[in-house]
């Protein structure tokens, strides 16, 4: 008597992630779609990520950071501040970055949002808080970042206390002045205090910030973007 077969399940609805899986990202984030808000994954390089949990170092930092670009982009009109948003890169690349900082579209920037409101296209600056994460932030994501056009990219190694900014046009790494003031080429007056950045000095990072943007050369990026947004609205169809 031969031993009953088995029926093969039936499931429905899209496979789950798994860390380590392979996959391109239409199929990705099809799959991802189906999970909850709360639960983070990315894919990196073609590869899935699940993030870990966040630990007191990365949590305290990341407020830091977001503050220095919140102040930024109020006084920069023509740019968009966002965090922890799903980012369609390419055909293997849909990271969620803990910062971006991007040009608007109609302002001259290289990266727009489709029909389901997903970011995609580069930003044109991304900051990563590295922990248990670093070998991922400074290595797979890294290249990710430049192959898919985002112009800078800073990551903060909270573990050794080291800030690290990519300037991607040039493939060479920024370095702070003797004042330890990190100065962002690709947005003009982004200035960031380094030592008060580590010591979670808000005043600090603050002082440094306004500083910034009241130098002649964010005056003259806001007349960039502004002669930008008025070639936009004269073009044909507009």
């Amino acid at each position: 008597m031969k031993a009953p077969v088995a029926k093969a399940r039936r499931t429905t609805g899209p496979l789950p992630l798994y860390n380590g899986d392979h996959m391109n990202q239409p199929e990705f984030h099809r799959r991802y779609e189906t999970y909850p808000e709360d639960v983070t994954y990315e894919l990196i390089g073609g590869i899935v990520y699940m993030a870990s949990p966040l630990k007191r170092q990365h949590g305290t930092y990341d407020p830091k950071l977001t503050f220095v670009l919140s102040i930024y982009e109020a006084a920069t009109p023509g740019l968009e501040l966002a965090t922890n948003m799903t980012t369609i890169l390419g055909e293997e690349s849909e990271p969620q970055p803990d910062a971006m900082l991007r040009i608007l579209t109609e302002h001259g920037g290289q990266s727009r949002y489709h029909e389901h409101d997903y970011l995609v296209g580069a930003p044109d600056l991304v900051v990563e808080i590295a922990h248990s994460t670093r070998a991922i932030d400074m290595n797979r994501k890294r290249t990710d970042y430049l192959q898919a056009g985002v112009q800078e990219y800073v990551v903060l190694c909270v573990e050794e206390r080291e800030l690290h900014w990519f300037h991607f046009p040039s493939r060479r790494k920024l370095k702070p002045d003797r004042h330890g003031i990190w100065k962002s080429h690709v947005f003009p007056g982004l200035w960031l205090n380094g030592p008060a950045l580590i010591a979670r000095n808000s005043a600090g990072l603050t002082a440094t910030a306004q500083q910034g943007i009241a130098t002649p050369e964010h005056a003259a990026f806001l007349e960039h973007l502004q002669a930008a947004r008025d070639r936009s609205l004269k073009r044909p169809g507009r």
